[in-house]
């Protein structure tokens, strides 16, 4: 699906996904990403739900965002509450959905001037 909005200059908006993609500036990525509203797209280690562990969330808190979006595929699905430890820690507050409605709640929030991250997973065919 390709989403349109109004982007200002320097914030980065997702642009489009599918099963196998994430469009974001309208640049392709093909794997699990994790972006905010300024800075590079960067490459979210987990393949998978399944490969989910705690040093990805870390990687998350080392960022210190507001709030986190976390995308889990074609379907929603909570991650054990022991991998979420490092946001708990940190207090930093997060969202968990699927992927396609990450992203839409991403381009709200970063719309809205808010310091939200995505972490977005992929269910390729």
């Amino acid at each position: 699906m390709k989403l349109h909005s109004d982007n200002p200059l320097g914030i980065n908006t997702i642009t489009g996904y599918g099963t196998d993609y994430i469009e974001v500036n309208k640049a392709p990525y093909s794997h699990a990403v994790l972006l905010g509203p300024s800075g590079p797209v960067m490459h979210w280690g987990a393949s998978s739900f399944e490969d989910l562990d705690p040093s990805h969330f870390a990687q998350i808190a080392e960022l210190k965002p507001e709030l986190i979006i976390i995308g889990t595929g074609l379907r929603q699905r909570f991650p054990r509450p022991d991998l979420l430890k490092a946001l708990i820690n940190a207090k930093i507050g997060f969202e968990i959905m699927d992927t396609q409605a990450a992203c839409r709640t991403y381009n709200i929030l970063v719309g809205e001037g808010r310091q939200a991250m995505a972490a977005l997973l992929l269910d390729p065919q």
